[in-house]
C-alpha cells in the first residue's frame, strides 16, 4: 500500500479537529467555556438549603442565563447558606424585591439560581441582598415526607 502526503495530511487534520470538538464539548459541560471577563455585579442570597448548587452555577431570569455562582458560604449566625452571585452588568434593573429560588435543571441535572424580578421601582446595587428566597427541594425529603404521610394514613 502507498500512502500519499496529502491522505496523511486530512487524516492529521481530521484527529486535530476532533480533538479540538472534545476540548470544546469539555468546556461547555464544565462551565469554563468564558475566557473573557465581562463587567458584573454583586448580589448575594441566603437560603435555608442550597442543596447541590456550586461555584459557577448558572443564574438564569426567565429562562435566560444572567450570571454566575461565584462563592456559598455557611453563616454560623443564622445557619444559612449565603449564595453570592455575579450578575452581568447589563442586567442591573432587577427590583429590589427580586425573588431567588434554587431550581433543578432536568432529572439529573445541575441546580441553578433563579430569579423572579419583583414590581419594585428601585433595583438592587452592587452588593445588594435578595431578602426572598425559597431553598432547593431536595428529592430525598420528598420523597422521605411522602412516605411517611402515606404510612400515616393507613394506620388511621
Amino acid at each position: 500500500m502507498q500512502h500519499t502526503t496529502t491522505q496523511d495530511t486530512l487524516v492529521g487534520l481530521f484527529v486535530a479537529a476532533g480533538i479540538a470538538g472534545l476540548f470544546f464539548l469539555s468546556l461547555q459541560v464544565s462551565n469554563l467555556s468564558s475566557f473573557t471577563q465581562h463587567e458584573t455585579y454583586t448580589l448575594t442570597a441566603s437560603f435555608e438549603n442550597s442543596g447541590g448548587l456550586k461555584v459557577k452555577s448558572p443564574v438564569s431570569a426567565a429562562g435566560v442565563k444572567i450570571g454566575q455562582v461565584s462563592s456559598i458560604n455557611f453563616d454560623s449566625k443564622t445557619y444559612q447558606s449565603v449564595v453570592t452571585m455575579s450578575i452581568d452588568a447589563q442586567y442591573n434593573t432587577l427590583p429590589d424585591d427580586t425573588t431567588a429560588s434554587v431550581f433543578t435543571a432536568g432529572l439529573l441535572g445541575e441546580q441553578y439560581v433563579n430569579l423572579e424580578p419583583g414590581g419594585s421601582d428601585t433595583y438592587l446595587k452592587d452588593k445588594g441582598k435578595i431578602d426572598i428566597t425559597q431553598p432547593a427541594i431536595i428529592l430525598e425529603k420528598a420523597i422521605g415526607q411522602f412516605l411517611f404521610k402515606a404510612a400515616e394514613e393507613k394506620s388511621e
